[in-house]
């Protein structure tokens, strides 16, 4: 079995790619073939749509991950969840928690979940 580091170790090349303008590249081979991702203010997507919202983001210019934790939650699936910050160029900072589902799938580890959710700034109610 795959030790959860590595999905950190993935998660963290995930956010370095989208740190650039190939992102959606990345994606395209680390995304299960059902993949969703849910974000606040857009909802659910579905593969496809998460691969065309990459090509069409900007660049995460800035985005530190904090509070990482992984663990297996079934034999063939390793949870992912942190807090990041995060900045893009001209844009106000990001804060959220994060939770990313990898499975195993055809042999190779794949996103198979991503959720975003507004981390407030500390002392503020949610």
């Amino acid at each position: 079995m795959t030790h959860p580091d590595e999905m950190v170790r993935l998660e963290r090349e995930g956010w370095d790619a989208l740190s650039t303008p190939r992102g959606a590249d990345f994606y395209q081979d680390v995304l299960a073939p059902d993949a969703t991702m849910l974000f606040p203010g857009i909802g659910l997507l579905d593969r496809d749509a998460i691969l065309d919202a990459m090509r069409q983001a900007p660049p995460w210019q800035s985005y530190e991950m904090t509070e990482v934790r992984a663990a297996p939650v079934a034999p063939d699936a390793i949870l992912v969840t942190y807090r990041v910050a995060a900045q893009r160029a001209g844009q106000p900072p990001y804060d959220a928690l994060i939770s990313s589902l990898y499975v195993e799938h055809g042999g190779s580890w794949r996103l198979a979940f991503h959720q975003h959710t507004p981390d407030p700034p500390s002392g503020e109610a949610a």
